[in-house]
């Protein structure tokens, strides 16, 4: 019988059983394809501690909770319900006796994490918005939802290229920004959304794709410094499926418009560029009708926010037992112990819970963001809570 035509947990069973029954171990072991010597083992491992000791003991090294072994998460969670009073370190403790010397333990704080994830964890008094995202909103009225992209760079007669960063309102259609950029760094780009928040004040959501400057492959869950940014004023992100551009559609038959009415052919420079997107936009708010809008141009609908842009709201974390202030190189520092987050969050000021001994909760506002643990130094994420989500096509 071949190892790996079941499941190994199976096959394991399979293997103990036939020596339970009474057969030779060199005659079981030959049947099953493997050494005398890993037969022993897997015995003896079920003598000392019966049959929850055959699951997969993958040599992996463990990080996060979300990519355990199926197997090492069933048995936290076992351990848990067995013991419904024990924490995180004292499960770790009991797994290190079981399993001592077949797997790398995982952390405390990859435990707690699981145990979090299977609401097996006591949480504080006040329910709080765990890291799930933001609802997906439909935009119905103006300022509920904004969208934003860059169009796709172009290059232009003195051969600069030209990167145009667009805005619109989704309920209205009405462009409230386009913009001409040497390129998409994120710096240039909040300054911009920064003299819109003051022009039109503040919307409920921005939809984007996941790109940056709206996104950074390298932040926490792939949060940007302008991401960031938004959520301290108030602002849901939302971002679409990769490779879904028709998620954003309203967005994108802007763009096609744009692109037809203000590159072919393109400016000779940045400005004479800039002069044709704003006579674009002021064509297609102010006078071009819209069927979706039964024939009125976007200006007749839109009107400003009345969400007033006064710059970043102070931070105060009442539920939690402290907060620190995230460096400039993205980390906070614990009983003289230096913890990593990101450089997203620098200058940012996250809440700290203690959620059990050397175990605490870090917060941004109102999300959840993952588990110190002060003997690893790391940060254990929990889910991410603005991941990529289905929305549906415009």
């Amino acid at each position: 019988m071949p190892w790996k035509e079941c499941s190994v947990m199976d096959e394991r069973l399979r293997f103990v059983a036939r020596l339970l029954e009474g057969e030779p171990m060199t005659d079981v072991c030959r049947e099953f394809g493997i050494a005398r010597k890993t037969g022993y083992k897997l015995f003896q491992r079920y003598k000392d501690d019966g049959p929850v000791a055959l699951a997969d003991r993958s040599r992996r090294p463990v990080r996060y909770a979300n990519q355990l072994p199926a197997q090492v998460e069933s048995l936290i969670v076992s351990a848990k319900r067995e013991k419904p009073h024990w924490g995180a370190r004292k499960i770790r403790e009991l797994l290190l006796r079981r399993l001592a010397g077949d797997i790398r333990i995982p952390a405390v704080s990859t435990i707690h994490a699981t145990l979090d994830r299977h609401g097996l964890v006591a949480r504080m008094g006040k329910r709080r918005h765990k890291a799930q995202g933001t609802p997906l909103s439909s935009g119905a009225i103006p300022n509920d939802l904004w969208c934003t992209d860059f169009k796709g760079e172009f290059k232009l007669g003195d051969g600069h290229y030209c990167y145009p960063l667009t805005v619109t309102d989704h309920a209205s259609r009405f462009i409230l920004l386009c913009e001409a950029f040497e390129s998409n760094r994120e710096e240039p780009v909040i300054r911009a959304f920064e003299r819109l928040f003051a022009e039109r004040g503040l919307p409920a959501a921005i939809r984007s794709d996941n790109g940056v400057p709206f996104a950074s492959p390298n932040g926490l869950f792939n949060l940007s410094k302008l991401a960031v940014w938004w959520l301290r004023l108030g602002i849901a992100i939302e971002r679409i499926k990769p490779g879904h551009p028709q998620q954003n559609g309203r967005h994108e038959r802007m763009h096609l418009t744009l692109k037809q009415e203000t590159a072919r052919p393109p400016g000779m420079n940045a400005l004479q560029q800039q002069e044709r997107f704003d006579a674009f936009i002021q064509e297609f708010n102010v006078e071009r009708p819209h069927e979706a809008l039964a024939m009125k141009s976007p200006a007749a609908v839109y009107v400003a926010s009345t969400r007033i842009y006064t710059g970043l709201p102070d931070v105060e974390y009442p539920l939690h037992d402290r907060d620190h202030l995230v460096t400039a190189c993205g980390r906070i520092c614990m009983h003289r112990k230096k913890i990593n987050l990101s450089t997203v969050l620098a200058g940012q000021r996250v809440g700290l819970k203690e959620v059990d001994h050397a175990i605490w909760l870090v917060s941004f506002m109102s999300y959840d963001l993952g588990y110190i643990d002060l003997e690893q130094r790391t940060l254990q994420p929990l889910d991410n809570p603005f991941g990529t989500r289905l929305l549906p096509m415009s």
